[in-house]
């Protein structure tokens, strides 16, 4: 039995960390990356982008969630860190500050670096006559229309502001006035569909759109002096809250929440330290009823997010300041003369991507809507891109007559509106589109392609740890598993049948399904392996994921750890499990890798005294994953398949260059100030196996 199970007076926040403040070590993490010296400066920035989306997403639920919570009077501690939400709150609020000026002061880091590639964002006050000339002009031409200055009196209430949008709020003085009331204050919201930066005289010199507008601000208020401009940003709350039991028509439930999300409560105010005037800042607080501990004083531009745009509009001319380009190879399990479908049905097929192509999954789908003998093809779509060619497949087999079976997760977090827009057209082309089901997430990764041959119905199944996104797999780390093996193809037939009509759940001979199944499954498993160690003391647990939270496998880990198995865990993102803790945790070594690829797949390894076990999951080891949302866990079961995947588990288990390793207070450390001689940079070492691979077929 567990040691904390044993001890009914132990303290638990000493055995787990706080989601939220997990979530934040791991923020702190992928800033790091910006000031890693070893990655090139355009990467380093984006780095600064990559931390500050991340940061807008969790305001907009996590901490809009938790403010839900106190407003509603619920003060119940977490079942894991013993936290209260407003203990949580405070917490978030005194370690995310600190964050947000160490993100401020690598800002102010970089951008003099530039300077030497002619590179620079200036302020309106470094400009010289002729520029400013010339950025008047264009201020007259393309900003000063699109603009709307919204005065605020006892007749013109507070504007209802939009989520994420810069705006200037500024503070007037009528000139010609002599009463009490002289000063006047005003809201001007800066265009989110302009340019963010703004070139002047055709060279790699910018200014900030907000920064233009402040300096010409005086111009919409004739008769008025301008006292103070004050730059602010407000986040909202944009969790949605779906009706789905009373909803007639969830595409239509949708929508409508995606319209309340830009009028969500706000729960954040940043605001430009810059000529900031701290009368408006109190007024702001007060009308927005935001508290002083969510108020963030910015020692720079706001919403660092548009030095991804940055980034996209300078690399065309600075190549060198941005990572070497790593094309994907081919498919190591597909031949130079094969389609995909030939290949299928003499191996079954392992791709790691990025290292190897996404194509073939685009190919499995463009080459079964042409395949006069495709009878259907079946889907679960959760994120694709902009221009997907998975759609525009998926369209043209519904065109060709085939059966096209397609569940759109409506409720796939902002994917939403992306999501109703492809549901609608997949419909129009005459697909069968199921919303997702009832009060779950759909998150499983399958495809089915049924086709007719001379030997009878042929299935083709593609399982995978990733979306359906061409765009993402360039840089998200996935699997994708391909196989006519017949149990997999009754599976899936059965998996798509549940999922779009009316039966139990059924008994799978592979697969195992969440929210029934998986949690258990895992469980069993690591009994089994700690049954094993018992009997030969082997044992060996690996995991990798994206985030482990679950209360019932945590424990469950660290059982295993108490009978003296080794565990190793690579969580790329939130891990509330804490290693290293005396008789609890002692034998697992928990570790986060954030590089230049997002760590997203899902592996789960079993030594099983040799019998080794090694699973896929489209699912982290999360309460909601494992509850909440609809999800595919399966073997493999071919031992070159099998040795691959432990091959690629070794090389990520020994990364020095971008691992870091969690200690038993939850906090990290980066593995690289541990070590001494050349660094290995595992995602590389990965695109040199792929290369390797290449060249050893050719």
């Amino acid at each position: 039995m567990s040691t904390i199970k044993q001890q009914s007076n132990l303290d638990y926040a000493t055995y787990y960390n706080n989601r939220e403040i997990s979530w934040l070590h791991f923020n702190k993490r992928v800033l790091e990356e910006a000031d890693d010296e070893s990655n090139p400066l355009l990467e380093r920035l984006r780095f600064i982008a990559i931390f500050s989306s991340n940061l807008d997403e969790f305001f907009m639920v996590r901490v809009a969630g938790l403010k839900d919570q106190v407003k509603a009077g619920f003060n119940r501690p977490d079942n894991k860190s013993g936290l209260t939400p407003k203990q949580q709150l405070s917490q978030i609020s005194s370690f995310n500050h600190d964050l947000v000026e160490q993100q401020y002061a690598l800002y102010k880091k970089l951008i003099p670096l530039f300077q030497k590639e002619n590179i620079q964002i200036l302020s309106m006050d470094d400009l010289n006559t002729s520029q400013i000339d010339q950025l008047e002009h264009y201020f007259d031409e393309e900003i000063f229309p699109v603009l709307t200055p919204m005065a605020i009196d006892a007749y013109r209430a507070f504007p209802m502001l939009l989520n994420k949008s810069i705006n200037l709020a500024i503070q007037l003085e009528d000139i010609y006035d002599d009463e009490q009331e002289r000063v006047k204050t005003a809201i001007v919201q800066v265009p989110s569909l302009l340019d963010r930066f703004i070139q002047v005289d055709a060279s790699n010199q910018f200014v900030l759109l907000e920064n233009l507008i402040s300096y010409f601000i005086h111009k919409f208020f004739k008769g008025y002096h301008v006292i103070s401009t004050t730059t602010f940003r407000i986040t909202r709350n944009a969790d949605m809250t779906i009706h789905e039991e009373g909803a007639r028509d969830l595409l239509k439930e949708i929508e409508k929440e995606l319209k309340r999300r830009k009028w969500g409560a706000a729960v954040r105010l940043e605001v430009d330290a810059q000529d900031y005037n701290p009368e408006m800042v109190d007024f702001l607080l007060q009308v927005l009823e935001i508290h002083k501990k969510d108020l963030y004083i910015m020692n720079g531009p706001l919403d660092l997010t548009f030095l991804d745009n940055f980034y996209s509009y300078v690399k065309k001319d600075k190549e060198h300041l941005t990572y070497e380009t790593l094309i994907p190879q081919p498919a190591k399990d597909i031949h130079e003369d094969e389609t995909v479908f030939e290949a299928v049905r003499k191996r079954d097929i392992f791709l790691h991507h990025p290292y190897e192509t996404f194509e073939p999954i685009i190919d499995l789908i463009r080459d079964a809507a042409d395949d006069p003998n495709v009878l259907a093809i079946k889907q679960t779509l959760y994120r694709v891109s902009g221009d997907s060619p998975i759609i525009e497949g998926l369209k043209r087999a519904a065109e060709n007559g085939k059966q096209v079976t397609v569940l759109v997760e409506l409720k796939a977090r902002f994917d939403e509106e992306n999501n109703v827009q492809w549901a609608k057209k997949l419909e129009k082309a005459g697909c069968h589109v199921i919303y997702g089901m009832i009060s779950l997430k759909t998150h499983s990764k399958i495809t089915l392609v049924v086709r007719k041959t001379q030997r009878g119905i042929e299935r083709i199944v593609h399982l995978g740890t990733g979306n359906y996104n061409d765009q993402t797999a360039k840089f998200y780390t996935d699997m994708s598993y391909l196989t006519v093996k017949r149990k997999f193809g009754i599976d899936a037939t059965n998996f798509f049948n549940y999922l779009s009509g009316y039966t139990e759940k059924p008994t799978f001979h592979h697969l195992s399904m969440a929210p029934f199944d998986i949690r258990n499954d895992i469980i069993g498993y690591i009994d089994n392996e700690i049954a094993f160690h018992r009997r030969y003391g082997n044992g060996r647990i690996i995991a990798k994921m994206n985030s482990l939270t679950d209360k019932p496998l945590i424990e469950k880990f660290y059982e295993a750890s108490q009978a003296g198995i080794k565990v190793d865990l690579v969580v790329r993102g939130i891990c509330c499990l804490r290693p290293g803790i005396a008789r609890v945790s002692d034998n697992i070594n928990v570790t986060s890798i954030v590089g230049r690829f997002l760590e997203h797949s899902r592996i789960y390894y079993f030594h099983h005294n040799g019998e080794e076990k090694v699973f896929l999951s489209s699912a982290d080891l999360m309460t909601r994953n494992m509850v909440k949302r609809v999800e595919l866990m399966f073997p493999l079961f071919e031992g070159r398949i099998k040795a691959r995947i432990l091959s690629i588990l070794e090389i990520i288990l020994h990364d020095t260059a971008k691992m870091r390793v969690q200690a038993p207070d939850g906090s990290y450390t980066h593995i690289k100030h541990q070590t001494t001689g050349p660094l290995r940079n595992s995602q590389l070492a990965l695109f040199d196996m792929a290369y390797d691979v290449l060249e050893d077929e050719e």
